[in-house]
């Protein structure tokens, strides 16, 4: 990981030499101010992602070691029972629906003529 050269302590309390034509101090002082505020939202967002990131080294970890072993996942369990009988329905259900809607298009073509 890179170093950083500032803490948000760092640059609270840099101070600037005033010159004869130089910047504001106040608008300087402002401008520092956010900066502070990004620097510290940078620093909380990169430990959560720290955080987010060793949590799923983890879990991968720990999968690896299921499979390695012989145990199965989670994912690869059935969530449902279907049996036989339930797709034999849905199948039947499915073909009275499409060659049920054909047979009705094919009679009103026969009327028409």
């Amino acid at each position: 990981m890179a170093k950083r050269n500032f803490a948000p302590k760092d640059i609270l309390q840099k101070e600037f030499k005033p010159k004869m034509r130089g910047y504001d101090p106040a608008d300087v002082d402002g401008f520092l101010d956010n900066v502070i505020k990004d620097y510290e939202s940078f620093n909380k967002d990169n430990q959560q992602l720290s955080d987010e990131n060793e949590r799923l080294r983890a879990k991968v970890d720990e999968l690896t070691k299921q499979v390695a072993v012989g145990g199965t996942s989670p994912s690869s369990q059935p969530t449902s029972t279907v049996t036989n009988m339930d797709i034999l329905k849905r199948l039947s259900n499915l073909e009275r629906h499409v060659f049920g809607a054909q047979l009705d298009n094919n009679q009103n073509e026969s009327h028409r003529l």
